[in-house]
């Protein structure tokens, strides 16, 4: 269990924030998962001030997807913390200020990861939102803006001592931006120091890497955001393996099949099926990665611009998957695909061949 501010979380594995990605949708597909704690997508504090529409339709929630997170960016501590209270008059459980974002557009406006530069004005964003709200707050940090001027010890004692619930720390600096590795042992040395909770993120890709963060860090809980995409499954695999040291197989075909159809079903439900099409098109190339001749699908995806053409192609691919595993273990064992028989992945290119793992 975590605990943040009075909120207690049933586990602590967290769904990151990420701007397109984490909507209703994909929020619930989550949670259905095991998901601990999951976050809307970062929010525009000016924009949800000048009650945009399309920036408030981003605090639209599900019951079932409690405890939720909302995270706001922007640079003015006043206007942060205006839109803070417009935030928890939504209902939601944590409010959340992104410190950390190292995209460009953000950085311009003197927000997101541009704040790790004016440790002062930090502490002014901080103060004016504890000042705010009354829910648990959070912050969400870098190391820091470069190699030659990581603060993530200062902004962490500003943090605690400024009423913050907790913090999460992504391990690399702002010009990083999501190259190379990061290092941890920047979580570890944070949770040192700190009284309150530190939540881990950076490079979260499997269950092994989400426990080794634990070891070696001691960080109280684990945030995972691109390590999710195509991937709602490492939520359960991770809880299992944590809790119960089981290492749970990869998804069959057949339940990223489902979770596709139920992903794009929800998504046009929440947005219609023009933009939920739109939507889908990344998602199709996350969640096919590394599976049998996805690249051709995932090109000729690409294209497609009605709902109709999109389940269709879908179902299309996968019933070709399962006609190829069929003429692959045919040719192999002279017997039709069945009980005994697993697909190896047996290098980097998408060529497979077929393990028994029974009597034939």
């Amino acid at each position: 269990m975590l605990q943040i501010g009075n909120l207690k979380i049933e586990n602590n594995l967290i769904l990151a924030p990420m701007a397109g990605i984490t909507n209703l949708p994909f929020r619930l597909i989550v949670k259905d998962e095991g998901c601990g704690l999951v976050f809307s997508e970062m929010v525009s504090a000016i924009a949800l001030v000048r009650n945009g529409k399309k920036t408030r339709d981003l605090l639209n929630s599900d019951p079932y997807e409690r405890p939720l997170a909302v995270q706001l960016f922007g640079s003015e501590p006043q206007i942060i913390a205006e839109a803070a209270r417009i935030v928890e008059g939504f209902g939601v459980d944590i409010l959340d200020v992104n410190m950390g974002c190292p995209a460009k557009k953000v950085v311009s406006t003197g927000s997101g990861s541009a704040l790790l530069k004016d440790p002062l004005k930090i502490k002014a964003v901080i103060e004016a939102v504890r000042a705010a709200v009354t829910i648990p707050f959070t912050v969400k940090i870098r190391s820091g803006w470069d190699s030659k001027s990581t603060n993530y010890l200062e902004i962490g004692r500003i943090a605690e001592e400024c009423g913050v619930d907790a913090i999460t720390l992504h391990s690399r600096t702002a010009a990083q931006g999501f190259g190379g590795r990061s290092d941890w042992s920047h979580i570890a040395e944070l949770k040192k120091v700190l009284n309150i909770p530190v939540i881990g993120n950076g490079d979260i890709k499997t269950p092994e890497d989400a426990r080794r963060m634990l070891d070696e860090t001691c960080c109280d809980g684990i945030m995972i955001g691109r390590g999710s995409l195509g991937n709602p499954w490492i939520f359960s695999r991770t809880l299992k393996y944590m809790e119960e040291g089981v290492l749970q197989k990869p998804p069959s075909e057949k339940e990223i099949h489902l979770t596709i159809k139920r992903h794009i079903e929800m998504l046009a439900d929440y947005m219609g099926d023009k933009w939920a099409v739109r939507e889908f098109r990344k998602h199709i190339s996350w969640y096919t990665k590394g599976l049998f001749h996805s690249a051709d699908f995932r090109k000729s995806a690409i294209h497609i611009d009605s709902m109709d053409a999109l389940m269709d192609e879908t179902e299309a691919y996968f019933e070709t998957l399962e006609s190829i595993d069929d003429d692959f273990f045919f040719q192999a064992f002279g017997k039709k695909n069945g009980n005994g028989k697993k697909r190896v992945k047996i290098n980097n290119n998408g060529n497979y061949f077929f393990q028994a793992t029974s009597s034939l």
